[in-house]
């Protein structure tokens, strides 16, 4: 099977989270041909979770850069939503989308393991918090892996992929499959807090809320800086305003609480704006200032 090849997918996906990254994850499973199962204790993001996918499906399609698959009935026909976890029990591959809080993942997981069929693959597609401790938390930990998508997920090529210690290699070969099923390439790495991705974006994102903080230049000129000096195509502060303040924050709480090490204290800035609800593209504003419905371009 070649990198972007898609297979025919015989298996229920789950996916525990119906927020924007788990909507995300959704489509990609979904639009891969697989049938989903999109899990919420939230009966608000339920309702508008198959609104929210459409509008996904929308913007995919005018953005794509490779032709959807012919003969198959609607991605969104594929997917399900419901409000127990107990709906997951015919999933062989779950994706765990929920906030970036240790003891919320804790739970999800240890819940997961019990309703799960034993030979069900858990992913967790956490921020920053090592797999190996949400693995700890089953009694299958060979078969708990890190799948780490990327805001916008349908429109990011490339998962970071982590390897906890345990993690056995079937569970990585299914998981590259899976993702190649999608049109993505996993990216695998060791397991650590941050693991590569984050352990190095969130510092960053703090230092340059610092410097914005400390008066040395604005959010722009800082992005620009990145931009044209460096050549990246989006800088630190629009990258944040598109992860979302409050998960910058909540990422940055867990790489301190797992390492210790102070950089990683979020910045008064970022906790102030996180607090106004001036949470980046969703909301409008963060960092910068976004036209009305920029959240879902």
């Amino acid at each position: 099977m070649t990198e972007h090849q898609t297979v025919s997918p015989p298996f229920v996906v789950g996916v525990v989270g119906a927020g924007t990254m788990g909507v995300g994850v959704a489509q990609c499973a979904a639009e891969a041909g697989y049938e989903v199962v999109v899990v919420d204790a939230d009966p608000r993001a339920v309702t508008s979770g198959p609104t929210r996918l459409r509008d996904g499906l929308r913007l995919t399609r005018m953005l794509r850069r490779r032709p959807p698959a012919a003969s198959r009935p609607p991605a969104e026909e594929r997917v399900s939503w419901a409000g127990r976890l107990e709906e997951l029990r015919d999933a062989r591959f779950v994706i765990e989308c929920t906030r970036e809080s240790i003891p919320v993942k804790e739970s999800v997981f240890r819940d997961l393991d019990a309703v799960c069929a034993p030979d069900a693959v858990l992913a967790t597609c956490t921020s920053a918090i090592p797999v190996s401790h949400l693995a700890s938390c089953t009694k299958r930990p060979g078969l708990v892996i890190g799948t780490h998508f990327m805001n916008p997920a349908p429109l990011k090529d490339a998962v970071e992929v982590i390897r906890g210690p345990e993690t056995e290699p079937g569970t990585v070969r299914r998981t590259r499959e899976l993702l190649a099923a999608m049109g993505k390439k996993g990216i695998v790495v060791a397991d650590a807090p941050g693991f590569v991705s984050n352990r190095v974006l969130m510092a960053t994102v703090n230092d340059a809320a610092g410097v914005v903080q400390e008066g040395t230049a604005d959010a722009a000129s800082v992005d620009q800086i990145f931009q044209e000096c460096f050549g990246h195509a989006m800088g630190p502060l629009r990258t944040a305003d598109l992860i979302g303040l409050d998960t910058v924050v909540d990422s940055l709480h867990v790489l301190l609480e797992c390492t210790g090490d102070a950089r990683f204290e979020p910045c008064d800035l970022l906790v102030g704006l996180t607090a106004q609800g001036h949470l980046g593209r969703k909301t409008g504003r963060g960092f910068h200032v976004y036209p009305p419905g920029a959240a879902r371009r």
